[in-house]
């Protein structure tokens, strides 16, 4: 099931953001009637579609900020400003797969043309922000300095700030969110600007003021190729191999087909069949009795690859959720209509499964969606001990996965929470509004974890291992992991 990937000020810096940074090429404006009309749809259609749109803000409180923001439609916008004000309605549902269309491709349309943006890579731990990775090119910021203040204003005032463009059920995943955002909504914010001030300490020295300059995509690739390299895990994208002392390591990546040519190839899992099988052949032939699946920024998939995968080591039937409740509204129907039309080899054979269940309930029912259960591998399979790392960049299908194999106690999951939910509301449909042509995502279903667990967390590891901030090329997760292995 393809399960997937905050409220703060809304006034004047509302107003500047979306005056500031606009995208490189002129867009149509639309009317204030147009642009009120499509935040209409937006909001009936959400009540009307999503499968509980108040489990995080109260009905009240959603309904006020609605109004408020209703009220900032009174001058005509283009596409862009009107994106960025619904994207503040859709976070404050404070839900992970109910968004609008992301600020993303404004900003790289913007760099590309040369625009300029914020340097620093961010990683934030405990509330707090340190340097993650520099491509300044300046040499007084260093990797693991903590960045106290932006422009005047404290990390944490710059962490709502940007925040609430993103739709998030935590604030843990908001902040993992924003490691990879955080330049974006900061030019959300400021728009194009030439350099930014900042306030730094390096290990507990006293903290230092500068100026950093902003940076293109060129001079930001020329500074990286002057710095040591970094650790990459996502190259190569798959890894099987068996480590010193007959430890297996495995590396599934994507559970999608990543070589995908189109639409229907996507979910063809012949590929990954066969590189998971020639993985575990090579680890039993190898007498490997340990091995590390290694779900680090994993962004997920689908359970018709990770089943897969599952079922080299399971030792009884499963699947991956206890529970999948479907709600049933028109804008779901026409979405997987529409789906099916434009390609059914494409859409797949759950599209097809959702038609017929659809056509089973009226209009806002509840459906029980039946997963059947997978089975262990028939033949060989891998008896020995597993080990699931993860850390919070593991996503979607990805945490399903850990959860799986924490629930059932296939193996021991070691590293750091997921960011991600574990039961989740998930099964994101979209549908567009009328005037502005925004696509509008939304859960259309509830699914929980095997163990019925319904809180709102990700999932937590058996054996924690601390993340560094910057991390050498030395994977020193992965050596404690090994470590924890051979114990």
């Amino acid at each position: 099931m393809r399960t997937g990937i905050i409220a703060g000020l809304i006034g004047s810096v509302l107003c500047m953001a979306t005056a500031a940074a606009q995208p490189a090429a002129p867009q149509r404006e639309f009317t204030p009637q147009e642009l009120g009309a499509d935040f209409a749809q937006m909001y009936e259609g959400l009540k009307s579609a999503h499968f509980d749109l108040y489990a995080f803000t109260p009905p009240r409180e959603l309904e006020r900020r609605y109004a408020q923001l209703r009220d900032r439609i009174d001058r005509p916008m283009n596409r862009y400003e009107a994106k960025i004000l619904f994207e503040l309605f859709a976070a404050d549902v404070r839900m992970g797969h109910t968004r609008v269309d992301s600020p993303t491709a404004d900003w790289n349309a913007y760099r590309k043309n040369g625009g300029k943006g914020f340097p620093l890579q961010i990683r934030v731990v405990d509330g707090r922000t340190y340097v993650a990775a520099n491509s300044s090119g300046v040499d007084a910021v260093r990797p693991g300095d903590e960045i106290m203040r932006l422009n005047g204003q404290s990390m944490q005032q710059w962490l709502r700030r940007t925040e609430r463009h993103v739709s998030a059920e935590t604030t843990y995943m908001a902040h993992s969110l924003m490691e990879y955002d955080f330049a974006i909504y900061l030019w959300v914010e400021l728009g194009a600007v030439d350099g930014f001030e900042l306030v730094t300490r390096h290990a507990g020295s006293p903290p230092r003021r500068m100026h950093l300059p902003a940076r293109t995509s060129a001079e930001m690739e020329a500074a990286r190729a002057l710095q040591p390299a970094a650790l990459d895990l996502e190259n190569p994208l798959r890894e099987a191999k068996v480590l010193e002392g007959g430890i297996a390591y495995l590396r599934p990546g994507p559970f999608y087909n990543v070589e995908a040519k189109t639409g229907a190839d996507e979910w063809d899992v012949s590929g990954f069949r066969e590189f998971i099988d020639q993985a575990f052949d090579q680890f039993l032939q190898a007498g490997a009795n340990r091995l590390i699946i290694d779900l680090r920024g994993n962004p997920g998939g689908d359970n018709l690859f990770s089943d897969v995968m599952v079922a080299w080591f399971a030792e009884r039937p499963f699947r991956f959720a206890s529970q999948f409740k479907i709600k049933v509204s028109a804008e779901t129907i026409a979405a997987n209509t529409a789906r099916i039309e434009h390609d059914a080899a494409a859409a797949g054979p759950v599209s097809r499964q959702f038609a017929d269940l659809y056509a089973r309930h009226r209009i806002g029912d509840v459906a029980d969606f039946v997963i059947p259960q997978a089975s262990p591998r028939q033949g060989s399979r891998f008896a020995g001990k597993v080990f699931v790392l993860i850390d919070r960049q593991t996503y979607s299908n990805a945490v399903a996965v850990a959860a799986l194999v924490q629930d059932y106690r296939f193996g021991i999951i070691v590293g750091e929470a997921t960011s991600d939910m574990a039961t989740t509301y998930g099964a994101m449909e979209q549908f567009a509004l009328e005037h502005s042509g925004l696509m509008v995502g939304y859960p259309k279903a509830r699914i929980v974890r095997p163990n019925g667990d319904l809180r709102a967390r990700g999932v937590v590891p058996d054996i924690a291992i601390r993340v560094p901030i910057v991390q050498p090329p030395r994977d020193e997760v992965l050596q404690q992991a090994i470590a924890i292995a051979r114990r």
